[in-house]
This record gives C-alpha cells, sequence and structure tokens, in this order.
C-alpha cells in the first residue's frame, strides 16, 4: 500500500472492499459511461429540507455536505454498492483504473517501540521518486515539509506525503545505519502500480502469478507479459493468485478468463432492467493457455474476480482454492457529475456461465454487517445448486465456493504486536557492521536458511532486553513459525527489496502449497471438460465422481 500505513505486506490494495469504497465498471470499453446526471436535480429534491434544517438548527449548516450526505443515503437504501463519490474521491477512483496514483511510490508502516509508534520506510518502487531520492528499508520519518511528524500517526504522515504531481514533497529521515538525520526531496509524480506485481517459477516447472491489485486497464498486457516470461522459463503449469483481487475493470476480467478458456465457452452473462445492460460474454479466441490451473481466491476476492473464478469453475477449467469469496455479482455503471463528482450506480446483476447469481443477500442487513460477512445465507432462497460442464454441483447465490475450502493463516490480534520487536531486530541486523546485509544476501543468493538457530537465540536476548518486548517472550516460543517467517521477510526485503520478500512469502504459503498439490487433479478435469465439449450428451463419467469425492 503506497504511503499508507501497513504494518503487514506493504503491498498495493487499490480495490479493497470497505463501506463506500467498492467498484466494478460495467462497460465492455476500457473507460467509465460519460452519462452525466444533474447534481442540481438532485439538489432540488431536497432542497426544502435543506431550507428547514438551516431555519431550525442552531448552528451553522454545511448545505453541500449535508447534500452529499443525502445523496449517499438514497444511493445505500438501494443496495451496498451503489456510492458518490466527491471529486477528490472519483479522482482517485478513476485513477485505480490505470493503475497510478500521485505520489513519491514509497510504501510506509508502523510499528511500536518504547509505548510510541514510528513511522519507517518499508520499500521503494523501482524507479519511482522514493526510489531515485534514496529513500532505504527502516529510515524512521522524522518531518515532512518541515512538519515534525514523530507524534503523527501513519495514516496522516502518509497524507501528508501524497499530494498533487509536480509537487514537492520533502522528508527529513533518520537513516537506519548511522542514526543521522538527513532530508530528501522529491517531486510527486503519477506512480505505476503494477496490475501484476508478481509472476515467478516456484518449483518443478510451476508458475506463478498474482493478480491483487484489482482489474485496470493494464491488467490483460501485464498478464501476457508475465506468461509469456514464464512460458520462457520453461512453465508447465499454473497457480493464478486473485486472493484479494476487490475487482475492477470487467472487460479486463474477461479477457484474462478468454485467455485460459476454449473458444465458445461461456464466460459471464449479465442481466439488467434494460435491454442495454444485459448481454453475454463468450471467449472467441481460437487459440488459449490450455497448461493445468488453479486458481486461489479468498473472501476478499470481489466482484470481477468472482466473474473470472466462476467462469473457470463452471467450464471446469480450473479447480480453486481457498475461502468462499466476498460475494459481490452488482454490476455499477460510472457515472460523472458536472463538478467533478460521481456516481457508481447498480445496472444490472452478473451470472456464471451455470446461471449462478455471484452476489450475495444484502436484505435485512446492515453495512457493516454485510461487509464483515456477518449475514447468514437463506438456503433454498439466495443458495442454490447448479451443474459444471462435468456435472460436478456447485452452488450460487453467495459468491464462488472453492473446490478446495483451505483457510489463510490470519494476522490475529494476538500476533499485531510480535511485528513490532520482530522489525527492530531486522533493522538492527541489517545495519551493523559484523554480521549485517552482505551475509544475508549471501545466503538468500546460495538458498540457505536465512534464519537459522544463531539467529533466533540472538533474536530472544534482543526482545528479553526491552521490558515491553520480554512479555512477549511465551508467545514468542509458541509463534516459532511466525517469527521465523516474519523475520525472513523483513530481512528480504531490507536485502533485496519487496518483490523478493514476497517471493519468500508466497514459497511458504499454505494456500500456495495446497494449490500445488491439486495441480494433478486440476488436469484430470480440464481434460474430462475437453472429452465433454466433444460429445455434450455424455452421461457423468467416473473420474467427475471421483473428483467430486476428493472436495
Amino acid at each position: 500500500m503506497q504511503d499508507r500505513q501497513n504494518t503487514f505486506v506493504p503491498a498495493p490494495e487499490p480495490f479493497t472492499l470497505t463501506e463506500g469504497s467498492s467498484f466494478s465498471a460495467s462497460n465492455a470499453s476500457d473507460t467509465p459511461r460519460k452519462s452525466v446526471i444533474r447534481k442540481e436535480t438532485i439538489q432540488s429534491d431536497v432542497e426544502e429540507a435543506l431550507e428547514i434544517i438551516g431555519k431550525n438548527y442552531p448552528a451553522a449548516v454545511n448545505k453541500e455536505a449535508l447534500t452529499d450526505s443525502a445523496i449517499t443515503s438514497m444511493l445505500k437504501a438501494l443496495d451496498p454498492h451503489s456510492n458518490y463519490y466527491n471529486p477528490s474521491e472519483f479522482e482517485d477512483l478513476i485513477s485505480e483504473q490505470e493503475s497510478e496514483y500521485s505520489g513519491t511510490g514509497s510504501s510506509i508502516a508502523g510499528f511500536e517501540r518504547n509505548g510510541r509508534i514510528e513511522t519507517f520506510v518499508i520499500s521503494t518502487f523501482p524507479d519511482s521518486p522514493a526510489a531515485r531520492a534514496g529513500l532505504r528499508f527502516a529510515d524512521r520519518i522524522i518531518a515532512v515539509n518541515g512538519k515534525n511528524v514523530t507524534s503523527e500517526s501513519p495514516d496522516a504522515i502518509r497524507d501528508l506525503i501524497r499530494g498533487k504531481r509536480g509537487t514537492t514533497a520533502r522528508v527529513t529521515v533518520e537513516r537506519a545505519k548511522s542514526g543521522l538525520f538527513e532530508m530528501v526531496e522529491m517531486k510527486r509524480e503519477r506512480v505505476h502500480e503494477p496490475a501484476v506485481p508478481k509472476g515467478f517459477i516456484l518449483k518443478d516447472k510451476i508458475g506463478y502469478i498474482e493478480i491483487s491489485n484489482g482489474f485496470s486497464n493494464a491488467t490483460f498486457n501485464e498478464l501476457e507479459i508475465a506468461l509469456a516470461d514464464l512460458h520462457r522459463q520453461g512453465m508447465t503449469s499454473l497457480v493464478l493468485d486473485i486472493r484479494g483481487n476487490g475487482g475492477g475493470i470487467l472487460e479486463q476480467a474477461i479477457r484474462v478468463a478468454e485467455k485460459f478458456l476454449p473458444a465458445g465457452s461461456t464466460i459471464v452473462s449479465q442481466r439488467g432492467r434494460y435491454s442495454n445492460d444485459s448481454r453475454i460474454w463468450k471467449a472467441g479466441k481460437a487459440r488459449y493457455e490450455s497448461l493445468p490451473m488453479v486458481l486461489l481466491v479468498d473472501e476478499n476476492t470481489a466482484s470481477a474476480s468472482e466473474v473470472l473464478a466462476g467462469a473457470l469453475q463452471d467450464n471446469d477449467r480450473a479447480l480453486i482454492v481457498g475461502e468462499k469469496t466476498f460475494g459481490k455479482g452488482l454490476v455499477q455503471s460510472v457515472l460523472n457529475l458536472p463538478d467533478g463528482a460521481g456516481l457508481t450506480l447498480t445496472a444490472a446483476r452478473y451470472y456464471t456461465p451455470t446461471g449462478r447469481s455471484i452476489q450475495r443477500n444484502y436484505a435485512d442487513t446492515g453495512l457493516y454487517d454485510y461487509f464483515h460477512h456477518r449475514q447468514i445465507a437463506e438456503v433454498g432462497t439466495s443458495v442454490y445448486a447448479a451443474k459444471t460442464l462435468t456435472n460436478r454441483i456447485v452452488y450460487g447465490g453467495n459468491g464462488i465456493t472453492p473446490d478446495d475450502m483451505s483457510t489463510k493463516p490470519l494476522l490475529s490480534d494476538d500476533k499485531m504486536p510480535l511485528l513490532d520487536p520482530i522489525f527492530f531486530f531486522a533493522r538492527e541486523i541489517l545495519n551493523e557492521d559484523g554480521m549485517g546485509i552482505s551475509s544475508i544476501r549471501q545466503k538468500i543468493i546460495f538458498g540457505e536458511q536465512v534464519v537459522d538457530p544463531n539467529l533466533k537465540k540472538r533474536f530472544s536476548q534482543f526482545a528479553a532486553g526491552k521490558a515491553d518486548w520480554s512479555k512477549m517472550l511465551p508467545s514468542l516460543s509458541q509463534d516459532d513459525e511466525f517469527v521465523r517467517s516474519m523475520l525472513t521477510y523483513y530481512l528480504q526485503m531490507g536485502t533485496f527489496g519487496l518483490e523478493s520478500a514476497n517471493r519468500a512469502k508466497i514459497e511458504s504459503d499454505p494456500q500456495v502449497a495446497q494449490a500445488v498439490r491439486i495441480l494433478p487433479r486440476s488436469a484430470l478435469l480440464a481434460a474430462e471438460a475437453d472429452k465433454t465439449r466433444s460429445t455434450p450428451r455424455k452421461e457423468k463419467s467416473s473420474l467427475s465422481l471421483v473428483l467430486n469425492e476428493q472436495r
């Protein structure tokens, strides 16, 4: 998350699903629909109420703020995903479609020491203003544009560092190596956030590609580049990771699905109130990527990402591993208002190739419960069964249920405090004269264990030396694997940067390991689907029964 507070994995998440920030463009084109709703017309409907409030309320009234609130409330009365955006918010929304934001290209995080939250640089984007200016891992942020920020929250510091393109950010940092203060000057730019941030070979010629930053205008092109690179390295199968992908531009998700589906396969249908809001998308390319694949999803996989998951599952093209997806199947049109503000207004619903609705039930449910998955789907009404190409049973009306349920390890409340001593120990190790970054670099290059027994012993001694951290020693001992993985993560972050650290994290991810294990099953399923396409009247095969029993 760039120029944002983050205490675990500092990666950009522009499409994160929260109240009032979900987004999914419904158009098949790459740009939002250029419809315009006259705000004056909307205002006229509440003008009388505003007049009464203005005359009777005992303090001054901001009519514009009240009007905006009224519009938002009206939209939320329709469904959880129709939303109003003021001009600044709408500009950010459109920027997300381009995988860009205006800032310095730095990731920052807050860690607690001696009872105070301090903010540090975690990583920088390649060729970003922050990278060119020399900001480095574990530099502590002291001041921004002359204002002391040592008592400010990471969120407040993020807002000070970010700003309009072309303006200057002057950041004073305490260097991790020397402890000296240094002022770094950066001109803010449009910083590109990769739509496909990671792609590499895991092992045994198994490729791994992550699409976590939403579906922007760049997603499909970046995916093709990543696939071509992995093919050059000899890739024979693929794990495609869309965990945390909150959606984005539908057309891009459809192009990604088409990349992996035979010509003629249905990808998704859209049904709205009017005929121009209803259509069906089918794969049209004669050649497609036919290598065995598994798709990774979680509860934050939403909207256009669920379209991709539903298309691959219903066509039996890939098995899905992870957690049940978010369940956002409402299609939003992006509507521009004349003052630079905008709306995302629901125009239709998504349906998977078997006719399953993706959308969860939101009737009689508060926004908090809805966005935190605290309502229970009503069996027989919102949840119903359908059959895939090979007659496997799948369910609709409540997101996409994985073929192989696998819960990811959570950064629980009791583990969060452990990150503080882990980070500060990594900071110290990387900057000490005796061992330092050169030794860590050598271990990483030669594939040796970075956190060996000696380093773990030193970490325990380090934590015992601080009163606040010494209380954590029992937890640090119990969560030995967590400590090892996170210490490795920060050491690799400080040595080779974000990409190297994230690769190490992925290679030790239990859900990724499970995806690798079931790749042979996914290959069998795809082969059975191919046979079914050539003989569509064929009865359910014994292979399909075996696949269902193994779920």
